[in-house]
């Protein structure tokens, strides 16, 4: 870790560990607490692997936690603070190794691992992937490679892959696949959190990070996990000198007593933290909704976005026509006969798509940078990527900020 740190490259740690030697006592945590504290040393100045091979218990899986990245093997990795036979005597609980803390649990419910490999050699493959993308420390620049071109076809697309029905659910890789070089897509933690999609990607050669709402899960709100997951992700990249693209098609945040409870007004704030404090190249294409709160947080111009732009379809609002149309006319709606009130929301709602629904009042104000043509997306996306490779930012001497946790 010492050689890393001196060197400036990554570090990746092969772990299988069964904990702290209990026969050695004090020295066995104060060797844990050494290698902890390097891990937090080194983080955003050198990119942390962790490849998780077999049992990771007790203190031992705090090293990986501690990493940037995490990748355990299917069905021989296991991630847990206290193993089955002590949860067994403590609470009674009869769980196995695998229920407990295998690779499908940190990657689908904990989100405490990134990447999923059905073998040693895969995860191996997977993390050199993955290190193709990273630069060698925090003062190097991701590794450009040359450019390869989706297509005029690719292009052409695009529009067809986002519903005109706003409520209509669709799949937003079928979007990044058509902007971003082919084959250049490596996406991070794809099973927990699936609202939010992130991931690395390639334009015209250059390595960026990904964050986009996935309209098939929840309807793209944004919920606890997402916040959170986004969040990490956009700190790495701009840790580590990455580009950020945010394909934006949020309905807001989402609602209910359990996220309320839960903190969703504490995590949510965390993805808004997180890209208000990226200094790196940030550029938005907003797709469909970007309603309420949702819409800032999702990288808008007034967070310190540098590059936004709105497809024809993009509708920047409070809120949807139902909700507005409930709020704004209720007292007129109460005041109408019942035989009348479904041809009054019908045309209140039409007119308030008509004045407020679309991206125009938005590119008015310069909160947009301009509304296109989708399938000028990834040649808007390019121009701006290349003026942006100069960008430098002023901000206040600080310690560090207190981002909410």
């Amino acid at each position: 870790m010492e050689t890393a740190r001196k060197a400036g490259v990554p570090l990746v740690g092969l772990n299988d560990s069964g904990g702290a030697r209990i026969q050695e006592g004090v020295m066995s945590l104060g060797g844990y607490g050494e290698v902890f504290f390097r891990n937090v040393a080194l983080s955003g100045v050198v990119p942390q692997l962790s490849v998780v091979l077999g049992p990771c218990a007790g203190g031992a899986v705090y090293s990986p936690a501690l990493t940037d990245f995490v990748v355990m093997v299917r069905g021989r990795a296991q991630m847990f603070i206290t193993g089955p036979d002590v949860v067994r005597a403590v609470t009674g609980e009869d769980v196995s190794a695998e229920a407990l803390g295998g690779a499908e649990a940190h990657a689908s419910t904990s989100g405490v691992s990134h990447f999923t490999a059905p073998n040693d050699e895969d995860a191996l493959a997977l993390t050199r992937r993955l290190l193709g993308y990273l630069p060698l420390n925090n003062l190097e620049e991701p590794p450009a490679v040359a450019a390869s071109d989706p297509g005029e076809p690719a292009a052409g697309e695009l529009a067809g892959q986002v519903p005109t029905d706003p409520n209509a659910p669709y799949d937003i890789h079928a979007v990044i696949g058509r902007v971003v070089d082919p084959g250049s897509w490596l996406e991070v933690q794809p099973g927990w959190a699936q609202n939010l999609v992130i991931g690395f990607a390639r334009l015209d050669g250059a390595p960026l990070g990904i964050v986009a709402n996935q309209p098939r899960v929840l309807a793209g709100c944004l919920d606890i996990d997402a916040s959170t997951k986004g969040a990490r992700f956009v700190r790495f990249c701009d840790a580590f000198n990455f580009p950020l693209l945010t394909f934006v098609d949020v309905p807001g945040f989402l609602p209910g007593t359990q996220q309320e409870h839960g903190g969703i007004i504490r995590h949510g704030a965390k993805l808004l933290y997180a890209f208000s404090e990226a200094t790196v190249p940030k550029l938005t294409v907003i797709l469909r909704k970007a309603y309420g709160g949702a819409y800032d947080v999702m990288c808008s111009k007034h967070i310190g976005a540098d590059f936004n732009v709105a497809w024809p379809t993009a509708e920047i609002a409070v809120m949807g026509a139902d909700g507005a149309v409930n709020i704004l006319f209720r007292r007129e709606i109460e005041q109408t006969p019942e035989a009348e009130r479904a041809a009054l929301r019908e045309r209140l709602r039409t007119e308030y798509q008509a004045e407020f629904l679309n991206p125009y009042l938005a590119a008015e104000r310069g909160y947009i940078d301009d509304v296109i043509d989708p399938a000028d997306t990834r040649r808007a996306l390019v121009r701006a990527l290349a003026l942006l490779g100069t960008k430098r930012e002023d901000r206040p001497a600080r310690k560090h900020g207190n981002i909410p946790l």
